[in-house]
């Protein structure tokens, strides 16, 4: 049985995208471990301009009216019937809406993967928005699946509050660690840093500034390294600058190794998000030997906790990050910086290899 992805884009991984990246490393360690797997990208752009890759991939036309499918994509998905099983990728999308009626329609099985759509404090944003249209498409579209893919426990308490059912599967992403050269830093040092898009409220950069001035009061050498952007980050620096807070610099996006020389000066990593999927730059950071901080509403503070690799908040506040980064801090001093990296680095590998994920796949396929 052939499994088809079907999603926006080209699921090209050097694109900020990060379900078409998350697409690319599922596809491609399917393929790997055997299976028959193809991507039907649904663009604006339907020329290649993507790397290589180990599994087929189709584009297909998207139509100005988002409900209306591509003829060819149609004709596509009737030819595969009683030959594969297709993958939708992406919630409240009127697109894969419109794909997976179809696909009902045609007796064609699907599963579906919201990526972090579900998530409760997601779902306050255009909330009565995303009733309606909850109302009238979304829960069509799960009560239709054969299964529901949820990424995070946070994900399936979102999706109980829109669709009870039980045809859910708890599958986190595997994660591809990069090449990086290992550079030498200061252990004594107390440099904390975030990198990631700089949705102030989302990813709960305006508590971990409050919490950093919190820090300063105890560690007068502390500094803190922001690395991304967005539309946010002018307002965002010049508040800090207003309020005449010293310590904090503002890299901007950062790629490849310069972004990891970055990332491994780094004492401690902090992401203390309100909302998330399943955020790969703690797991990069992780990779990297560097012990992280973060919400429960990452999806990953339980097994950072478990590997005893960092700490996670159940309560996001100033008070409660700064505490939970001091703690970092001293255990640096008693345990050793080369302890807690090597416990972050395994952490990663026992939990997040695609190698050892990529089976657990084949529970919502066959």
């Amino acid at each position: 049985m052939e499994i088809i992805h079907l999603i926006l884009g080209k699921a090209n991984p050097q694109r900020m995208n990060g379900v078409n990246k998350v697409v690319y490393q599922l596809a491609t360690e399917q393929t790997n471990a055997g299976k028959t797997v193809a991507v039907y990208g649904i663009a604006a752009d339907t020329n290649i301009n993507y790397p290589e890759r180990n599994f087929t991939t189709k584009l297909f036309q998207a139509q100005k009216f988002s409900f209306q499918l591509d003829e060819n994509l149609k004709k596509d998905i009737i030819k595969k019937k009683g030959k594969a099983i297709f993958h939708l990728h992406g919630g409240y999308i009127s697109t894969l809406f419109s794909a997976a009626k179809f696909l009902h329609k045609n007796k064609i099985p699907f599963v579906f993967t919201p990526h972090g759509a579900y998530n409760l404090i997601a779902m306050q944003r255009s909330a009565f928005t995303k009733k309606i249209y909850i109302a009238l498409f979304e829960k069509k579209l799960l009560q239709w699946a054969k299964f529901i893919h949820c990424i995070g426990k946070s994900e399936v308490d979102g999706l109980k509050t829109i669709y009870k059912t039980d045809k859910w599967k708890l599958i986190p992403y595997g994660f591809e660690i990069p090449a990086f050269k290992p550079i030498s830093k200061d252990n004594t040092k107390h440099l904390i840093g975030f990198c990631g898009r700089l949705d102030v409220h989302t990813k709960g950069l305006d508590v971990l500034v409050d919490a950093f001035i919190l820090l300063q009061k105890k560690y007068a050498d502390a500094e803190l390294w922001l690395i991304g952007d967005s539309d946010e980050r002018k307002n965002f620096e010049e508040k800090i600058i207003a309020k005449n807070i010293s310590g904090i610099k503002f890299w901007g996006s950062k790629f490849g190794e310069e972004k990891n020389e970055l990332l491994q000066q780094l004492n401690v990593f902090a992401h203390p998000s309100r909302n998330e999927g399943l955020p790969s730059a703690v797991l990069e950071a992780c990779a990297m030997g560097i012990p992280a901080v973060v919400t429960d509403a990452t999806n990953v503070g339980d097994v950072i906790v478990k590997h005893q690799c960092g700490e996670s908040i159940l309560e996001l506040n100033a008070e409660n990050l700064s505490t939970a980064i001091q703690n970092i801090f001293e255990k640096i001093k008693s345990d050793g910086a080369e302890n807690i990296a090597h416990k972050a680095i395994e952490m990663v590998k026992e939990e997040f290899d695609w190698k050892k994920l990529v089976n657990k796949f084949d529970e919502l396929y066959f």
